[in-house]
């Protein structure tokens, strides 16, 4: 039976229909970087999955020129209309006669132009003898591969490519897989790549320009190289180093090898994004990548290693396993996210990356904590919606969820159900749900009812403390940081450290209230357990432990001294005592406490040395500044040296 075509039946949709469905593609590309267009044509081999008279695919900002199928029995089929929708990104298809379920390959030839927005096919710089000179680079992600060749853009839909290109002899050519070949034609070349294995149309990438460049390998034969400007080489050996160490690193860590036969890292001049993950090839902004010894700070020496180390995490966590859907891009960014700081810890134990961390989480907890807050999963039901996902609550809530689950899992656990997970799921797509059933497998934890409601609803709790006799009472309620109340329900690992880092509890407060009995914890005498009331008030109870919880914590009035005794006497880690302080400002902030607690616990850090807990207790100061500001805007005189003098004061030995 003849479908009809109306017009409206695939617009408006999130998803592609899936008539057809796409395995391979081989695409030819020839660019002109004197006029800023490219043409070429892409066979595409796909399946039918039923019988239709319509292929719906996607294509933005692009010129069809000639579309045929050709079906496995060599029959050939040309559209009666090709239909492009700016709009909805579609390319539909019109066929009179009804495709046959079965095996074809769809051949579009198409053409378009280098487009100066930085995504899709776009239009970059390099400078060769003081002359500015065009080149080219790819920017696919999340939907953007449409803007360069007609495709499935989907994540779900991955496809193996084989990719060609023909461009001006003198530059380099680059992609996801090495050169299979070169072909010289007068001041042209064909560039031709070897077959890549499946992956995402937002992960294929290609750039094409003139670069310098080192390599290196590693122990397991993968060749590494970065592409620099002409003449800034050198540049790019602390990038190198942190890439041939991190691949090491997630190999082991995951069981799994990298899964391609080289790794390039190449910095272009122009890029929206610090960085993309692309299967093998992955492009930076210059300043992202180039680190020069003589010059650069030790501060971006850092933050190069983080990224450096995101991105190659992302090569499987991401590009080997890939979400179904963008409502699943947390998995993509929050894992790389917190395994970077893992990965650079290994590497630079001195840097304390996972005190650093602390300002993720913090950054986290306050976009949280606004009431136009998200969850970390957000349906995703347009292309125009997916980059509003890419932010702080994918990145730095995600990470700091995934750093709370493993602290209450365990280091062993945790890292053997990412190995399960990387084996089951290798080359596929999963859901939030696929990670939480290899972890609950592996734990013995039902992950999916612990999880949910930390993925599935926004914001975070606070929890309150309170102690009676030898029993702590926790409550928890949404922190909304405007004060007034939410009524988010949250399954809270807790952990508690009482008077020494080496004893500690681990509970889960799954209901609004909760008491723990303490008695076990607390010293003897005698024979004899002590009351905690009647123990040396230098006995302290910190809740949260090194902060790897998402959540505030407010102490009662005597447990608060007690922790201020503890700050006073550097009994507390450095991430601690930075927790401590952004639970108390942020709680100030809301009016959860007095102005008055956050000044006695700043004045107990009159002993601090720690660098990073100093820099804290500065941007406090500046902070308490702005509170008062705020509660009375006549006392702003007085209180414009406050910043500077308390900072003097706290630096002072």
């Amino acid at each position: 039976m003849e479908q009809k075509l109306n017009r409206n039946q695939f617009k408006s949709q999130a998803r592609l229909p899936k008539f057809a469905i796409p395995s391979y593609y081989d695409l030819y590309i020839k660019l002109d970087l004197v006029a800023c267009t490219f043409s070429g044509n892409v066979n595409i081999n796909i399946n039918i999955i039923e019988k239709t008279n319509f292929i719906v695919l996607n294509a933005l900002e692009l010129n069809v020129h000639e579309v045929l199928f050709t079906s496995s029995h060599n029959q050939e089929y040309r559209p009666s209309d090709a239909i492009m929708d700016k709009d909805d990104e579609i390319l539909v298809l019109v066929f009179d006669e009804p495709l046959a379920v079965g095996e074809g390959i769809l051949r579009i030839i198409f053409y378009g132009k280098l487009n100066e927005h930085t995504k899709g096919f776009y239009k970059c710089s390099y400078v060769e003898k003081e002359v500015k000179k065009n080149m080219a680079v790819t920017q696919f992600e999340a939907v953007d591969a449409r803007r360069c060749f007609p495709c499935w853009d989907e994540p779900a839909l991955k496809a193996t490519f084989k990719i060609t290109l023909d461009i001006p002899s003198e530059l380099t050519a680059l992609s996801n897989m090495p050169i299979l070949d070169e072909k010289l034609n007068g001041n042209l070349k064909t560039v031709y790549f070897e077959e890549s294995p499946v992956m995402s149309t937002y992960l294929v990438a290609f750039v094409v320009g003139l670069f310098d460049h080192i390599e290196d390998t590693t122990t397991n034969g993968v060749k590494v190289h970065v592409y620099c400007p002409v003449g800034k080489s050198s540049e790019g050996k602390h990038a190198l180093d942190v890439a041939i160490k991190s691949l090491g690193i997630y190999t082991e860590f995951f069981s799994t090898p990298y899964p391609l036969p080289k790794l390039d890292m190449v910095a272009v001049s122009e890029f929206h994004a610090g960085a993309m993950e692309n299967f093998g090839l992955i492009v930076y902004r210059e300043n992202e990548l180039l680190y020069n010894e003589k010059t650069s700070t030790a501060n971006r020496k850092q933050i190069m290693a983080i990224s450096t180390s995101h991105e190659v995490a992302h090569q499987w966590f991401g590009n080997l396993v890939t979400m179904e859907w963008w409502t699943h891009l947390w998995l993509n960014e929050g894992f790389a996210t917190w395994i970077s700081y893992m990965a650079t810890d290994i590497m630079f134990p001195e840097w304390k990356m996972w005190t650093q961390f602390l300002r993720q989480t913090s950054h986290g907890l306050r976009l949280d904590a606004q009431e136009q807050s998200h969850p970390i999963e957000v349906e995703v039901h347009r292309a125009d919606e997916i980059d509003q996902v890419f932010d702080a609550i994918s990145y730095n809530k995600g990470s700091a969820v995934i750093r709370m689950l493993q602290s209450y899992l365990g280091e062993d656990i945790f890292q053997k159900s990412l190995s399960l997970y990387m084996k089951k799921y290798a080359w596929k797509n999963v859901e939030t749900e696929d990670l939480w059933s290899v972890l609950s497998e592996e734990s013995g934890i039902n992950i999916t009812s612990l999880m949910e409601c930390w993925t599935k609803q926004k914001g975070h709790p606070v929890v309150y403390v309170n102690c009676k006799d030898n029993l702590l009472e926790f409550k928890q309620s949404q922190f909304v940081s405007s004060g007034l109340q939410g009524d988010g329900r949250w399954t809270i690992p807790i952990t508690l450290s009482l008077g020494s880092y080496n004893n500690q509890r681990n509970f889960l407060l799954e209901s609004q209230s909760q008491s723990v009995d303490i008695s076990e914890m607390l010293p003897s005498s005698d024979g004899k357990l002590c009351s905690f009331k009647e123990c040396d008030e230098t006995l302290w109870i910190k809740v949260n432990v090194e902060q790897s919880g998402f959540y505030r914590v407010i102490y009662d009035d005597e447990l608060s001294a007690r922790l201020r005794k503890a700050v006073e006497n550097n009994c507390l880690s450095a991430a601690d005592k930075l927790g401590i302080l952004d639970d108390m400002l942020a709680l100030c902030q809301a009016c959860k406490q007095p102005l008055s607690y956050l000044l006695l616990l700043l004045d107990a850090h009159r002993k601090e040395h720690d660098s990073m807990v100093l820099s804290k207790l500065i941007n406090v100061c500046y902070d308490v500044v702005e509170i008062i500001t705020d509660a009375m805007p006549d006392a702003v005189n007085e209180l414009k040296d406050f910043s500077s003098v308390s900072s003097n004061l706290l630096l002072k030995d």
